[in-house]
Parts: C-alpha cells; sequence; structure tokens
C-alpha cells in the first residue's frame, strides 16, 4: 500500500499580536457560533441535514482579518472558523434528539436542557482530547482529515481575495429576501408548488421554493440530491398508491391503527402519509442507524487501544473537563430523573456509550471528514441500548421515558463534539496555530451553541410539536427518536409497519445503497426533497465538463449557497420569533400569488439568480487575473 503524503503545515505569519484585534477576533467568533448554531438548527430540524461551517467561517474570518484584525494572521482566522464549527457542531447533534422531548408530549425545560447540552459538550471534548496528539499528530501519515485540509486551504486562498466573502454575501442577500416575501414572515407569495393525482392513484408532488434547501442541493451534490428524491419517489409514486389501492378495497368498518373511529378506506394521500408511510421510513432509517453502528465495531476496538493505550502527552485541561463531567452526569441525571439508580446505571451507561463512540467519531473524522460522520448510526446504537435498560428496570413512565431522552441528549452530543473538536484542531495544527487556545475558544462555542440551539428549540416548540403531513418542519431524526423509545417502552409501536422498513432497508444495503439518505427522503415530504435536487441542478450546469474554471466558480457556489441557508434560515427564524411576539402577523397569497404559477415564478427567480452571481463572479475572477 503506497504511503499517504504528509500535508505541510501553513504557517501563521509571525507578527506581534494586537489585544484590539484579539478581541474582534475573540468577539466575531461568538457571534458566529451563534449564527451558525441558529442557522444549524433551524436548517437541520426542517432538511433533515446540517451543513459543515468550517469553511463559510474560514470565509468570514478571513473578511474580518484583512479588513480589522490583520496582525492576527491566519491564526486568527482559524480561530472564528474554529469557533463557527464549534456553534454548528453542537447544533448538528442536539436537534438529533431533544427535540423528541416535545413529540411524546413533555415540555423541555431551558435550564435543564442547556445543563444536559453542556455536560455533552465538557464529556466530548476532554474525551476527545485524550486520543487528540495521537490522531492529530502521530497519525499524521495515515489520518488526513481531508475537510480539515480543505479549511486550513480556504484559510490560505481566502487571504488572497474577497470574492467567497462577496458570494456569501449575495446569497444571504437573495435567501433572506426570497424568505421574506414568502414563509412566516410576511407570506405574501406562496412557494408551494403541489399537484395531486386522481382519487383511485393517491399520490403527491410538491415543491417549495426555499433557497436555504437550494443552498443545501448545491453544496451536497447531484449524488445525494437524487439518492434523498428516490427516497420520495418510492413513498409518493409507489408507497402511498400502493396503500391506498388495497384501503379503497376495505371495509367501512376497518379504522386506521392509530386513529380509532377514522376508517381506512377514508385516508387520502396526507393521511396514508402520516399513517403508515412515516413509519415505514421510520425502519429504513434504524435499520440504516444498526447497520452503520454494527460496521463500526472493528473501528471501536482499534480507537478504544488508542484511547487507553497511547503514550503521547495528553491535555491536562481536558482530562479535567472530562472528570467534572462524569461527576456531573451522575448527580444531575439523578436530580433531573428523580431516582438515584436511573442516575448511576442510566448516566453510567449513557458515558460508557458516549466515551466509546466520542472515540470513534474522533478517529473516523480523520479518515471522512465530520459531513459523512455516522452520528446518526451511533446515537440509534447508544439509544437501544439505553432503551433496554429502562425497560428491564421497569423506569417504564412518561417521565422516565423523558429521563432517557435527556440521556440520549447527553450522548449524541457528545458524539458530535468528538468529530468536530477532532477536525477543527487539525486545521488549528495545519495552520500552525496554538491548539490549547483553540480548545478554550471551542469550549466557548460549543457553550455558547447548546445555549443558542436549546433556546431555538424553546421557542419553536408549538411549530416542532405539530406531527401532521404539513408540518413546518420534517424532523426525521427526532420522529424516529420518538417513535423508537416510547413504542418500545409502551409496546404500542407498529412493529409490523417498523419491520417492512427494516426489510425494505435490508434491500437497499444488499443493493449497495446509501440507506440513511434514501430513507431520510422517504420519510421527509417531497417538498423538501424536490427543492434540494433543484440546488444540485444547478450545482451540475456549473460544473459543465469539470473544466478547471468551472470548478472555480464550484468553489464560489458552495459560499453563495453557504449564504442561501445562513439567510433562508436567519431570516425564516426571525420571521417565527416576530409571529409569536405578535410584532408582525403573516398576510396569505391571494389572487395570482397565490397559485402554482407563483410558485414556479419564484423558483425561475431563485435558479435564474444563482446562476447570474456564480456567472459574475466567474467573470470578476478573469478580469482580477
Amino acid at each position: 500500500m503506497e504511503k499517504p503524503i504528509s500535508v505541510p503545515k501553513t504557517q501563521a505569519p509571525a507578527k506581534p499580536k494586537s489585544r484590539v484585534g484579539s478581541t474582534i477576533v475573540l468577539s466575531v467568533g461568538i457571534l458566529l457560533a451563534l449564527l451558525f448554531a441558529a442557522s444549524t438548527a433551524y436548517s437541520g430540524m426542517k432538511a433533515g441535514l446540517t451543513v459543515a461551517a468550517g469553511i463559510p467561517g474560514a470565509i468570514i474570518g478571513s473578511a474580518v482579518v484583512r479588513a480589522f484584525a490583520r496582525r492576527e494572521g491566519f491564526a486568527g482566522t482559524n480561530e472564528m472558523q474554529g469557533m463557527a464549527s464549534g456553534g454548528e457542531t453542537v447544533a448538528s447533534g442536539m436537534i438529533f434528539v431533544l427535540p423528541a422531548v416535545l413529540l411524546i408530549g413533555a415540555q423541555i425545560n431551558f435550564f435543564e436542557a442547556v445543563l444536559v447540552g453542556t455536560l455533552g459538550v465538557l464529556f466530548g471534548i476532554g474525551t476527545a482530547s485524550i486520543v487528540e496528539n495521537h490522531l492529530i499528530v502521530g497519525s499524521k501519515d495515515t489520518l488526513l482529515y481531508p475537510e480539515a485540509m480543505a479549511i486550513s486551504e480556504t484559510i490560505r486562498a481566502s487571504a488572497e481575495g474577497g470574492q467567497g466573502m462577496k458570494m456569501m454575501a449575495s446569497g444571504f442577500g437573495i435567501g433572506g429576501l426570497l424568505t421574506m416575501a414568502t414563509g412566516s414572515m410576511f407570506g405574501w407569495i406562496n412557494n408551494h408548488f403541489v399537484m395531486y393525482g386522481p382519487k383511485d392513484f393517491k399520490w403527491k408532488f410538491e415543491l417549495e421554493v426555499n433557497p436555504l434547501l437550494a443552498g443545501i442541493g448545491f453544496i451536497v451534490g447531484m449524488q445525494v440530491a437524487l439518492q434523498m428524491f428516490a427516497g420520495s419517489l418510492l413513498a409518493n409514486f409507489a408507497i402511498a398508491p400502493l396503500i391506498g389501492y388495497f384501503t379503497d378495497m376495505a371495509g367501512g368498518g376497518n379504522d386506521v391503527w392509530n386513529a380509532a373511529g377514522t376508517a381506512v378506506n377514508s385516508l387520502g394521500f396526507d393521511g396514508i402519509s402520516g399513517s403508515y408511510n412515516r413509519y415505514l421510513g421510520a425502519g429504513m432509517m434504524l435499520c440504516g442507524g444498526l447497520i452503520g453502528a454494527v460496521k463500526l465495531i472493528p473501528v471501536i476496538g482499534r480507537s478504544l487501544k488508542v484511547a487507553f493505550g497511547g503514550k503521547e502527552k495528553k491535555s491536562m485541561f481536558g482530562i479535567m473537563l472530562l472528570g467534572f463531567a462524569i461527576v456531573s452526569v451522575f448527580v444531575l441525571s439523578s436530580i433531573f430523573s428523580g431516582s438515584l439508580m436511573i442516575g448511576l446505571l442510566g448516566g453510567g451507561l449513557a458515558m460508557i456509550l458516549a466515551f466509546v463512540f466520542v472515540v470513534v467519531a474522533a478517529n473516523l473524522t480523520g479518515t471522512i471528514g465530520t459531513s459523512n460522520l455516522p452520528v446518526s448510526g451511533m446515537t440509534i446504537a447508544s439509544l437501544v441500548l439505553l432503551t433496554v435498560l429502562f425497560v428491564a428496570m421497569g423506569w417504564t413512565s412518561d417521565f422516565d421515558l423523558r429521563s432517557l431522552l435527556l440521556l440520549a441528549t447527553f450522548a449524541v452530543t457528545a458524539i458530535s463534539i468528538g468529530g468536530g473538536y477532532s477536525q477543527t484542531q487539525k486545521a488549528t495544527e495545519l495552520v500552525g496555530a496554538a491548539r490549547p487556545k483553540m480548545q478554550r475558544r471551542f469550549l466557548l462555542a460549543a457553550v455558547i451553541g447548546v445555549i443558542t440551539v436549546v433556546g431555538v428549540i424553546v421557542v419553536l416548540a408549538p411549530q416542532l410539536a405539530d406531527t401532521s403531513a404539513d408540518a413546518a418542519f420534517g424532523l426525521p431524526q427526532a420522529n424516529l427518536i420518538a417513535a423508537l423509545t416510547s413504542g418500545i417502552i409502551t409496546g404500542q409501536l407498529p412493529f409490523t409497519i417498523i419491520f417492512i422498513g427494516v426489510a425494505m432497508g435490508l434491500v437497499m444495503h444488499f443493493l449497495k445503497l446509501p440507506i440513511m439518505t434514501v430513507a431520510i427522503g422517504f420519510y421527509l415530504p417531497m417538498a423538501t426533497t424536490a427543492i434540494i435536487l433543484v440546488g444540485a441542478i444547478v450545482r451540475m450546469i456549473v460544473e459543465g465538463k469539470g473544466k478547471p474554471a468551472n470548478q472555480e466558480r464550484v468553489q464560489h457556489g458552495v459560499s453563495l449557497s453557504s449564504g442561501l441557508i445562513a439567510g433562508g434560515s436567519i431570516i425564516g427564524l426571525t420571521g417565527i420569533l416576530l409571529s409569536i411576539s405578535g410584532v408582525l402577523t403573516p398576510g396569505t397569497p391571494s389572487g395570482l400569488l397565490a397559485g402554482n404559477g407563483a410558485a414556479v415564478a419564484l423558483l425561475t427567480i431563485l435558479v435564474l439568480a444563482m446562476l447570474f452571481f456564480l456567472r459574475k463572479s466567474s467573470v470578476t475572477a478573469k478580469a482580477n487575473k
């Protein structure tokens, strides 16, 4: 096997630091942590996908350094991207599980949830720091950390020009303006294109003209977008019509399994989707998560060997964080659950599972990066084992179920942090900055992220608790977590439907298809996957035949898309806050603005705006050369 090439560091300029510049960098880093935590929480709960913040953070950070803090150099830029990643990483983990508390009918206590998430951060950083030197320095020839390399290269490239920042600003403007005109802010224009099939063939095609989802589609690319859309095609044009065909044959006395008094033959497409398709998708995701966890067994062994057998120097600050987190988890889980046994056994098992999977996440990030990290698989494996413990001990009340989900929130936060922290520290090593300082900055950003994410979830609680077919937030992972835990504990899970979904997942596995990606597409409304596909098509147009000039446009497109995501999610969240507070009452589209034609026109504007700005960036880049 050919030895991988070692990547040289990008050395930080040796200039005397300025206290003012350092303060500016820290302040902007805090703002980026808050921004990307809120943006990721909103977009992740809506689409089931999250986008790493390292590269957008590097672009913004570079612009700040050039304008206000030149003496901070690459190290200052890296500090800001690391803090952006800290906020985003927390959101990417917590939104998997914490909203499930709302879905089971319980309430989220803000301070309790913040403490749970913060302990997950402390535990994750503390555990990852144990293997940090081995993975980042000792294994530099075998673990290349591809996304950390991309971040360090972006820091270098962004220092030479501001095109990436201009693209992000343009994307933010496009996403913000279109979201203002639709959605929860002003609601002037209908942005949903909807078509239903005939009564005897129950299908539905829907596309939501949403700039943040189009941005996600551009970033993930055609393969992932098509796989998700394939899941939607299977759900909307095969499974739902098939179920509808057989339910039409049912007698009037046959009721829907979860709605006594509702005749099964009266269900339209949305009823079929909510009562049957959703649980088939949950079975598919469960299958994908468990298969992913089984595949990690060899990696777990190697990772634990490194954790307990490595001779490299370990961070004492990280070990102190870990020790504090362990004691606090035992104490607080006992207090929050009202049971010393739940605190000792449940908290103990949650920490054992979190420790194992944090080390695995830190290791895997060196190979596949955080964007492809199987956090969902590790979370599902942890949750199943925790649920089995609760059932075996007879902890099956609604309050016990809430305690179980809070323990799972701690675990998933720690697991997500393990990958994000490891990647940030590798980028720090590559730019020649100080890892101990970045460790403290990442910790601060992650805690800010916890507070922000919990705040967003609490504010959006009424919308998140909506489980109807046309709910504003898809919450695919959280819905799976809620259905799985409550179903196992109460015995009311529709096991037949779940098992059929598992079988469908196994078929996809044997066909070498990515189960989780297809399953999320199956679970989410087609409105979401269709616009993600549109974003991927725009990228395909931009890429063309893969010429070097086109690749530069793709990089600009990623920056533009990051702006679309930030603009769409921040303005969308702002609109909801204004609506909830009574400051703004969204209107209802009327006349020509209320039909499918308005949605098509809006989609055309979005696509043409993306292509226009990318073409303009290409012309500008050529002129500068």
